[in-house]
């Protein structure tokens, strides 16, 4: 698609209105580091939500808070409709991250919402915009906190988890800003699933795989499951490093190194086998206040990130991980201590969604490329609660969870062409299975 064709299927007026978007909320939510920050259930969280809202109301949209305190954006007219396609991604960000990891798709949808009010036409089904809390999992560990409060999944330990600065359960954070909890605590949905007709979400891809091959979007088949532990504990003895020899050694950095490169080995075999898989340790330190060059340390803690579109492999892996640990114990005379795994299965996009996806890329002069995520997304979320979900990707050069995020205006305005177009479409017959699917709670 030519730069000139890109322009004309999104308005001047919108295309400003996007850029100033993201310019105010990056000043709003600008971090020491160079990028950003919008911790989950946060004051800048919420202010950046009632800025939102308040250019939402100002153009004419209704623009309230749900009782997760999530900002729901819609047409007047469509306030009180019983049933809706669902728009929505997150606001808040990793620590220090990239500007537009979540809120692309927030402005994604607001721009579609908008683009209607100004042409004084709807959509042939109502459209609700949902702007999700929580979504990362780097401030208490567990993801998707707010659509798994919506759709009445998120558990009891994930709400003890803690914050990474003031130690304070997501709990109580999640009160400080108005969510009903009782609801929450009692695994109430906190949200009609069955008036939500289907879920999309636009999100940057947080890859390299679109700009390798020069491609502005791409839709989404299906997104990894993960299994999570946040905070590990090896524990040994200290002894001092030339004194105590191997044999007598309770090394706990020895014995995660023995264990990372066990978990490698499983992974470049998985991999060799044809099986997907992706491993990280993103946390790894001795303590600060007594590691020193010459100490045999006596606690290591260290995090581990498995993902897979394949629920066997995490199992397996899961299995393989406690069994590794024991053995490692046992052998090096060491304790660990993995505490309780976060554990999301991994998703299906519906494939009449992502069909209906490809005929409006097609129908806008858009190359419909098809590919799975290797991030999570709220997306996932939806899916697993049997709301058929779709999600459009769009091209971030430096991928994402950094500040150097890089998304194209041109490809976003792309990215929102083809959510406009799919939801223009969503009066045609297909819609009319669609709804009868959700009425037997099937998945598509």
């Amino acid at each position: 698609m030519t730069h000139s064709h890109a322009s004309k299927l999104v308005t001047s007026e919108l295309r400003a209105t996007a850029r100033r978007l993201f310019d105010e909320i990056a000043d709003m939510s600008r971090d020491p580091g160079g990028g950003q920050s919008r911790p989950a259930y946060s004051a800048t969280e919420t202010a950046v939500l009632k800025h939102i809202q308040s250019i939402a109301r100002d153009a004419g949209l209704s623009a309230y808070f749900d009782p997760g305190q999530n900002l729901v954006m819609t047409l007047p007219e469509d306030v009180d409709a019983d049933n809706y396609v669902l728009v929505g991604s997150h606001i808040d960000t990793v620590p220090n991250g990239g500007n537009f990891d979540g809120l692309a798709g927030v402005v994604a949808g607001l721009l579609c919402l908008l683009d209607r009010r100004q042409r004084g036409t709807g959509f042939p089904q109502p459209v609700r915009v949902v702007a999700l809390r929580g979504e990362e999992s780097a401030w208490f560990g567990p993801c998707y906190t707010a659509s798994k409060a919506l759709t009445g999944t998120l558990s009891q330990d994930e709400l003890e988890q803690r914050h990474r600065d003031d130690d304070r359960t997501l709990d109580a954070h999640m009160a400080d800003v108005g969510v009903n909890m009782a609801l929450v605590r009692a695994g109430t949905p906190l949200t009609d699933l069955g008036r939500i007709l289907e879920y999309i979400e636009l999100h940057i891809e947080q890859g390299p795989y679109l700009d390798s091959i020069d491609k502005p979007v791409a839709i989404v088949s299906g997104i990894r499951g993960n299994l999570r532990h946040r905070r590990i504990l090896c524990i040994g003895k200290a002894g001092h490093s030339g004194a105590v020899p191997r044999d007598a050694r309770q090394d706990a950095v020895m014995a995660v190194a023995e264990l990372l490169m066990r978990l490698d080995d499983s992974w470049r075999a998985i991999l060799k086998s044809g099986g997907d898989l992706v491993l990280t340790t993103g946390v790894l330190h001795t303590d600060p206040a007594s590691n020193a060059i010459a100490r045999i340390a006596d606690i290591v803690e260290f995090s581990i990130d498995i993902r897979s579109r394949d629920p066997r492999i995490l199992d397996g892996m899961k299995g393989l991980l406690n069994e590794v640990v024991t053995k490692i114990g046992a052998k090096r005379n060491v304790r660990f201590d993995i505490g309780a795994a976060i554990e999301t299965p991994p998703s299906v996009m519906s494939p009449a969604l992502v069909a209906r996806l490809t005929s409006a890329a097609t129908d806008i002069g858009i190359d419909p490329i098809v590919m799975a995520s290797g991030g999570g997304h709220d997306a996932a979320v939806f899916a697993n609660a049997e709301v058929p979900s779709a999600m459009i990707f769009v091209r971030s050069r430096n991928g994402s969870h950094n500040p150097e995020e890089d998304m194209d205006q041109d490809d976003f305005l792309k990215g929102v062409a083809l959510m406009r177009g799919y939801l223009l479409r969503t009066g045609d017959d297909g819609l009319a299975s669609l709804r009868k699917s959700r009425v037997h709670g099937s998945l598509l």
